[in-house]
């Protein structure tokens, strides 16, 4: 049951995500990087991060009720790897090039925790 769970709560927290860089990439920047104006281009490549997280929760909530078996495991998988690169860009986005918005540890943290999860579930 935790793979469920682990599913749904990454599914929401990526549709809502994937929908607010569709929306209003400049906000999502300046919460996540600190960025104040953006540059066009930065917001059309935000823009298609929203709709590749946007994918991603879709993913998740579609597999969220099929049970332990090969394809559930390859979206937990999936999930692993976005979330341990999302936390290891965003951290390097603080600590190396000194972006940082209210949300950019918080991020790092809640994507570590996923990351975490990912494996225990991917264990059991």
């Amino acid at each position: 049951m935790a793979r469920g769970y682990f599913l749904i709560v990454t599914a929401l927290l990526e549709v809502g995500a994937g929908l607010l860089l569709l929306a209003v990439p400049a906000l999502a920047l300046q919460f996540l990087l600190g960025v104040g104006e953006a540059a066009s281009e930065t917001l059309v490549v935000a823009r298609i991060a929203g709709a590749a997280l946007l994918a991603i929760g879709v993913t998740c909530w579609m597999a969220r009720r099929n049970g332990p078996n090969p394809a559930q495991s390859g979206v937990v998988a999936g999930a692993l790897i976005y979330d341990v690169a999302a936390a290891g860009l965003l951290a390097y986005a603080g600590l190396g090039l000194n972006m940082a918005g209210l949300g950019l540890w918080p991020a790092v943290g809640l994507h570590t925790v996923l990351a975490v999860w990912s494996v225990a579930c991917i264990r059991s």
